[in-house]
C-alpha cells in the first residue's frame, strides 16, 4: 500500500507505523485518518504481525489531532469506521498496540493513545484534552476511555478545564506506563513489544479480549465465565501445545500465533 501521510514499517512480527505529517504536528485529515485505517485493517487480518507500535514523525507531536486548518479551510470532514487513526472505534482488535507518545498527544492524539493497549511516553509529552476551548468535545473516545483509565475526578479534571499533564503527571496518574529521555522513546517501546512478543500471541489475544470484554460485565461471575472466542482458538492452538512442551524440554517456546 502506498501511503502520503503516514509511514508502516515491518520488523519481524511487529509493525512501527508512524503518523508523517510534522508541518502539521501530526494532525490528522480525512485522508491520513483512512490510509491508518487500512493499515490497521491489515495488521488485524495479518497472522505474521503480533504486535503494533504507533508513533509520530518529529520531536515535537505524537497528534495534534484532528486538522482543524483543513476543517476550517471548508473541506469534508469524514472518518472511517474504524475512528479517528482507524482505532479510536476499533473494538475488535485483539492484538496489542503500543502508543509511542513523542511530544504532544492533544484531543484526536490522547485519544489515539487512550485507545492503545500501553502509552510509552517521552519526557517531553504532553495530554489533553482541549476540545471544549475550540467549542468541541473528545467525542472519539476520550470522554468514556480516560474515566475508565484513572480515578473519576482526576478524568473530570482534565476533562472539564483541557489542562495539559505533562509525562510524568500522566505516569503518576496512572495513564502511562514509562515515561523515558525522548532519545529512548522507540527503543523503550520496542522493549515493551518484544516483552510481549515473548509470551503465546494466541495467549496475549485472549488475554486481551477477556480483559476488554469482561469490564463490560455487570459483576465478575459474569466476566469470568464469558465467552470469548480469542479464548476459544486458545484451547484449539499449536501454541497451546507448544508452551508446556517448550517448558518441559527446558526451551524457548516457538510460537505459531495459530
Amino acid at each position: 500500500m502506498t501511503t502520503e501521510h503516514c509511514k508502516a514499517e515491518r520488523d519481524g512480527h511487529l509493525l512501527v507505523v508512524t503518523i508523517n505529517r510534522p508541518e502539521r504536528m501530526n494532525a490528522l485529515h480525512p485522508p491520513a485518518n483512512f490510509e491508518l485505517a487500512k493499515i490497521f485493517d491489515d495488521f488485524a487480518a495479518d497472522p505474521d504481525l503480533w504486535v503494533a507500535i504507533i508513533t509520530g514523525a518529529g520531536d515535537r507531536a505524537f497528534s495534534a489531532g484532528n486538522d482543524l486548518r483543513y476543517q476550517a479551510e471548508g473541506n469534508k470532514i469524514e472518518v472511517p469506521p474504524s475512528g479517528f487513526a482507524g482505532l479510536t472505534a476499533r473494538y475488535d482488535l485483539n492484538k496489542p498496540v503500543i502508543a509511542a507518545v513523542n511530544g504532544v498527544a492533544m484531543g484526536g492524539g490522547f485519544e489515539i493513545a487512550l485507545a492503545c493497549d500501553l502509552i510509552i511516553a517521552s519526557e517531553n509529552a504532553v495530554f489533553a484534552l482541549p476540545e471544549p476551548k475550540v467549542g468541541l468535545a473528545a467525542l472519539a473516545g476520550g470522554l468514556h476511555r480516560l474515566p475508565r483509565q484513572i480515578p473519576l475526578k482526576q478524568a473530570m479534571g482534565m476533562i472539564l478545564t483541557g489542562r495539559q499533564v505533562p509525562a510524568k503527571e500522566g505516569k503518576e496518574l496512572g495513564f502511562v506506563n514509562e515515561v523515558v529521555p525522548q532519545t529512548e522513546l522507540m527503543a523503550a517501546a520496542k522493549r515493551w513489544a518484544g516483552l510481549i512478543m515473548e509470551c503465546s500471541p494466541m495467549s496475549i489475544r485472549a488475554s486481551k479480549e477477556s480483559v476488554y470484554q469482561g469490564l463490560d460485565e455487570a459483576n465478575l461471575q459474569a466476566a469470568v465465565t464469558g465467552k470469548y472466542p480469542s479464548v476459544a482458538a486458545l484451547f484449539r492452538s499449536e501454541d497451546l501445545i507448544e508452551g508446556p512442551r517448550a517448558f518441559a524440554e527446558k526451551r524457548k517456546p516457538q510460537w505459531k500465533g495459530r
